[in-house]
């Protein structure tokens, strides 16, 4: 087992408090935002489901057997947390309507509830959404609130940086132990277990190119080799198509610079942003190598997430907080910019 070490610098300088996470599910609640409604029409059943206790491949799998259709005719468009309540869009492929008559959705249980149902016709796809709503309850939390208001105000401006939550990693880094032991040939893992290590790979990467531009200042500058990318869709701007508007739109936020996911293929970045990228190759050889003879193709991913909507409110020593992050973007990056021990 390796010693993964999860320490990841902060953009704004020390933690301003140390603060309760997590204590009762009711203090982590997340909504899923897609970007469109269900039409109506088709067959596949949308699900609007809540749950707490439970990750979103086992709620699948759930909905999947009370339905009595295999695995592969549910959908979903993201994985949301175990430890806290959420609540997302599941679709289930159920040619004929009428095969939905007899079926019934309250009765789920194990800390799952259906709140609505609609038609459409296509399957719901990972990565299908726009973002998702947080609510976050923080107790027995400690630090001045004046410097802990000025540091959330400084991050609805300007962004916090986009790291992959720890989460991702596994305890104590076990997702990356077994990443390594796949990519030496001592391992062998089924298909969602594969998945699963072939992305905490790639986002440990990305946190180091991150986490080297945080500690030099430059994870918001606007570089001469960065390649950027919009706010709202994953569309790229190459360093040598640059127009006279990508300075002015850097600034406010609409466009970011970005970071590799590794695989296969060409960085697109240029100058001393693809030599610091290139010198991850030399660091991570195995990580690196491993996700590109595993067929993962090479993909950007924004350094840098701007909070929507960010609003806070203080009862005694517990702070209230609510805000929308987009898709792929975790609360604990964001959370950890001012506390210590959020995970």
């Amino acid at each position: 087992m390796t010693d993964w070490d999860m320490t990841l610098p902060r953009a704004y300088g020390d933690a301003c408090g140390v603060a309760a996470f997590k204590v009762e599910p009711e203090d982590f609640q997340v909504e899923e935002v897609l970007p469109f409604e269900p039409c109506g029409e088709g067959e596949h059943l949308f699900l609007w489901v809540e749950k707490s206790g439970q990750n979103t491949q086992w709620v699948a799998r759930i909905l999947g057997k009370m339905a009595g259709v295999p695995p592969s005719l549910v959908g979903y468009a993201g994985l949301k947390d175990r430890a806290g309540v959420t609540r997302q869009w599941f679709s289930v492929q159920l040619p004929g309507k009428g095969r939905a008559d007899n079926l019934d959705w309250s009765d789920c249980g194990n800390g799952i509830t259906v709140l609505k149902t609609g038609w459409h016709n296509r399957k719901l796809r990972q990565g299908a959404l726009l973002g998702n709503r947080f609510v976050v309850h923080l107790r027995n939390v400690t630090g001045e609130p004046s410097q802990i208001e000025a540091r959330l105000q400084l991050m609805s401006l300007q962004g916090v940086p986009n790291y992959f939550g720890m989460q991702r990693f596994g305890f104590n880094g076990g997702n990356l132990d077994k990443a390594a032991a796949l990519f030496e040939g001592k391992l062998r893992l089924k298909r969602d277990q594969k998945s699963m290590v072939l992305s905490a790979a790639r986002s440990w990467l990305f946190n180091q190119v991150l986490a080297r531009r945080v500690r030099e200042e430059t994870w918001c500058s606007l570089l001469k080799g960065d390649v950027l990318t919009f706010r709202d869709s994953h569309s790229l701007i190459l360093p040598e198509r640059r127009d006279e508007t990508v300075l002015e739109r850097f600034l406010s936020g609409d466009l970011s610079n970005t970071g590799p996911l590794w695989g296969c293929g060409d960085r697109l970045s240029g100058d001393e942003v693809s030599q610091w990228e290139a010198e991850l190759a030399e660091r991570w050889p195995l990580f690196c190598q491993g996700l590109e003879l595993a067929g993962m193709n090479q993909e950007r991913r924004s350094l840098r997430v701007m909070p929507d909507a960010l609003c806070w409110q203080w009862g005694g020593d517990e702070l209230h907080l609510s805000f929308n992050l987009s898709k792929g973007a975790y609360a604990t990056a964001m959370l950890n910019e001012v506390f210590n021990n959020i995970r």
